[in-house]
């Protein structure tokens, strides 16, 4: 049985709200963490502790983009009874997130085994981290950054959300990092592709860290450090959201490329030398 203290929980939920949304990934991060307070990564109370306080980092989206999911969820319910609705971008937008969300649940529930194994290990975040970077500034150079958000497509959401996958598998590939970087593929604009990785991410991390409670609170990981986390990632994630807004719409991501590529190395070069345990 895995203890995670309150302590260890505020300092894990600080990570998780700073990193989810940033194209860093937060899992990742999380790991690194982890490992540094010698939490052992591959735990099963410990990878559900991580998935629950993801909904902390959720919820701040959702008070975030209030405006927005309203009008979005009210546009599908209108379509469900009236046939001119669906004409609507809003509506079929909805019926685009859905449908993107089921490739990762299937795959998530196909891989949990290796999920929570060999693929949590902090040699596969390095690796993952800087494979990613590349991945990410190959996306950026490569995107003509020429479509908005209504410019959008069934096409769009079922590819960027495919990409999810990456960082299901391979964690410290970034979530945010895989959806934004497709995005920008497509040449959607910097802005357009942050705020659909937001909108994506909303159903698959708010369904993993409700699948996987129970095994975080019936394996060893109290209710108080499980609500605390979760609540520290909520509040620093809604600051973290506004920050990445504003930040993209003036830059591109080459300082995230690079500090990426400098905490994967740093990372090889910790598991190398004996101080972190993979």
């Amino acid at each position: 049985m895995t203890a995670i203290s309150v302590g260890q929980a505020v300092i894990l939920g600080v990570v998780e709200g700073v990193t989810e949304f940033l194209p860093v990934s937060s899992t990742g991060h999380l790991k690194i963490a982890e490992g540094l307070m010698d939490i052992p990564v591959d735990d099963k109370s410990v990878v559900g502790f991580s998935a629950v306080i993801q909904v902390g980092a959720i919820a701040a989206v959702l008070v975030y983009f209030f405006k927005d999911i309203k009008r979005i969820v009210s546009a599908w319910f209108r379509g469900l009874t009236n046939r001119e609705e669906r004409y609507h971008h809003d509506y079929k937008f909805a019926w685009w997130v859905i449908a993107a969300t089921v490739p990762i649940v299937l795959v998530g529930l196909a891989a949990k085994p290796l999920i929570d194994g060999p693929l949590a290990s902090l040699w596969v975040v390095a690796g993952s981290l800087i494979v990613g970077s590349g991945a990410m500034w190959c996306a950026d150079q490569m995107g003509r950054h020429k479509r908005g958000e209504d410019d959008t497509s069934f096409r769009d959401a079922m590819w960027v959300g495919c990409s999810q996958i990456l960082a299901l598998l391979f964690p410290g590939f970034s979530r945010s990092g895989a959806t934004m970087s497709t995005a920008l593929v497509l040449d959607l604009d910097r802005v357009a592709a942050t705020r659909l990785s937001f909108f994506l991410g909303i159903p698959a991390l708010t369904g993993a860290g409700i699948y996987e409670l129970k095994d975080a609170l019936g394996a060893g990981v109290g209710a108080a450090p499980l609500a605390v986390g979760t609540l520290v990632s909520f509040i620093v994630a809604y600051a973290s959201i506004a920050w990445l807004l504003k930040f993209v719409a003036k830059h591109s991501f080459n300082a995230f490329v690079i500090y990426r590529v400098v905490i994967g190395v740093a990372l090889m070069g910790l598991l190398g030398a004996g101080v972190l345990n993979a």
